[in-house]
């Protein structure tokens, strides 16, 4: 399985972050020229490779770490996303309600990325926050996952533990979604709570 994030500001950085924490090898992608990031790529490990973005959109699972509006433009380097998992990391505050359809804004970004998977997750934790080890006071940090596609959502709920975060599901994006996500000027009611888990 290969991974990509693309976008490197404080989210992307902070996800590849936590895939170094967890050696294991991820592409960074923006639409810049990699060697313009690639000395804060090696700062934070050797797993993390910059690559094109062209390159980073051959991996199987796709983080989507741009700003809301630059998704579009993401989107439109492949054709076709079939057999990709894209998570949708993604904030649409600001964008109102009539612009988005009336849909939750991983619906849109859903429908940009033709013959995809998307899940919808890593959103709800300010930057600052994922920076940090997910490894809380012998819990884990929690991070919520909504997607209309239960077999994606199950596949990237073992990637957040790979990652060390504690993964639970909230179904489909009209409804779990709507929990975590952004529109107009308001936020989900889920959206920057930091919740850890402990097994037991």
């Amino acid at each position: 399985m290969s991974y990509a994030i693309i976008g490197f500001g404080n989210i992307g950085q902070a996800l590849a972050k936590a895939f170094a924490r967890s050696g294991i090898e991820v592409s960074v992608a923006t639409t810049r020229d990699p060697e313009s990031f690639a000395s804060a790529a090696a700062a934070i490990g050797p797993e993390i490779m910059p690559k094109t973005l062209a390159q980073a959109v051959k991996a199987d699972i796709i983080f989507l770490a741009v700003r809301y509006e630059s998704h579009r433009d993401v989107a439109k380097a492949l054709p076709n996303w079939k057999g990709k998992i894209i998570i949708d990391v993604t904030n649409a505050y600001g964008v109102s309600p009539e612009e988005l359809g009336g849909q939750p804004s991983s619906r849109v970004v859903a429908q940009a990325f033709t013959g995809g998977k998307l899940v919808r997750g890593f959103n709800h934790l300010a930057a600052a926050v994922l920076d940090q080890d997910p490894a809380v006071h012998g819990g884990r940090r929690v991070v919520f996952l909504a997607s209309d596609d239960d077999g994606a959502a199950t596949e990237i709920g073992a990637l957040a533990e790979n990652l060390g975060f504690s993964p639970i599901k909230l179904g489909g994006l009209s409804e779990g979604g709507l929990l975590v996500q952004a529109r107009g000027n308001s936020w989900g009611q889920l959206i920057f709570k930091d919740l850890v888990k402990f097994d037991g």
